[in-house]
């Protein structure tokens, strides 16, 4: 989806984009590593990583893909960081403050996963407005979901402004299966109406298990891929646009010469963990990761590397 001015600016009020120089380094510290194509290391939930400094930066910032911490360079908090550090904690420094050491490493998580919900509302609703028929004075087509939207948003801010106490007491299954029916009317309308609707029935794979499935060229305008594994994927040159692919995981799918115009609910973070190039459309307001390649070739033609094979499966995964 193309990123608008109002977009920014609500998800800038509600906070929603990380400020690692407002926070205690607390992904550093609260979250678990396991060796793997990830990261190089063990490394227990609270226990600070070996990089950060007494400043609470990381040390080889610069070079965390080179050192093999992967993992950190795809990791996007929602700016739940900066509001634990300075909100919800007063600026309670865990280094000088153990007291609150367990419980602001347990709300990382959680504060996360509420940020997150709202980065996802937030869209909606830009969505239900016609993308940028809110800024042009256009009327919504669905003023109805639209309220439901707004309201919604309203209710999930209030609980992340909430104490530690009750976040840490909120049911996140009951949250988000409250949310979830609001995201998936919001993109099915989205998707009915947008210009790259494809003829016949939209390709449906929500939830599938896609890891280093051959998907070259494929034509997945408008499909859903809500919480699809794509895992190592082969996506080369494939026709994403107006696919909604929120919580899909996109760690080392190719999407060299693909194209993501518009795609729905799709992160910087899910852009930052697949391999792609200079040839790759994304949605406005998302970036070409650095360690993306210059296109040389037709991508689909190129011989297709075999997918890492210790990226893990996830156990559980709840359907979006």
């Amino acid at each position: 989806m193309s990123s608008s001015p109002s977009l920014d600016t609500e998800r800038e009020r509600l906070g929603l984009h990380a400020d690692c120089a407002s926070c205690f380094g607390l992904c550093c510290v609260a979250l678990a590593f396991t060796r793997s194509s990830d990261f190089p290391i063990d490394k227990d939930a609270g226990e600070p990583c070996r990089n950060l400094r007494p400043d609470h930066r990381c040390g080889v910032h610069p070079e965390l893909r080179e050192r093999g911490f992967v993992g950190c360079t795809v990791y996007d908090c929602f700016g739940a960081g900066q509001k634990i550090s300075r909100v919800a904690f007063a600026g309670q420094d865990w280094r000088e403050h153990p007291e609150v050491r367990s419980s602001m490493f347990a709300l990382l998580p959680v504060l996360r996963h509420v940020h997150e919900l709202l980065w996802y509302l937030t869209e909606a609703v830009a969505l239900v407005a016609g993308r940028d028929g809110a800024d042009a004075g256009e009327s919504s087509p669905d003023p109805a979901l639209t309220a439901d939207l707004r309201a919604a948003v309203d209710r999930v801010e209030r609980l992340s402004l909430g104490t530690p106490r009750d976040l840490l007491a909120q049911d996140l299954d009951a949250l988000r299966s409250g949310v979830n029916p609001l995201l998936l009317r919001a993109s099915e309308g989205a998707r009915a109406r947008s210009r790259h609707q494809p003829r016949g029935r939209r390709a449906d794979h929500r939830g599938a298990d896609l890891v280093g499935k051959r998907l070259a060229r494929a034509d997945l305008r408008g499909a859903s891929l809500r919480g699809a594994l794509l895992v190592g994927a082969d996506l080369r040159g494939a026709d994403l646009r107006s696919a909604d692919l929120v919580g899909a995981d996109l760690r080392g799918t190719d999407l060299r010469g693909a194209d993501l115009t518009d795609a729905l609910f799709l992160t910087q973070a899910q852009v930052d963990a697949a391999r792609g190039d200079t040839t790759t459309r994304l949605p406005d307001g998302l970036e070409h990761p650095g360690h993306w390649t210059v296109a040389t070739a037709d991508p689909a033609s190129e011989p297709r590397p075999r997918p890492r094979g210790d990226h893990p499966r996830r156990a559980t995964r709840p359907r979006r």
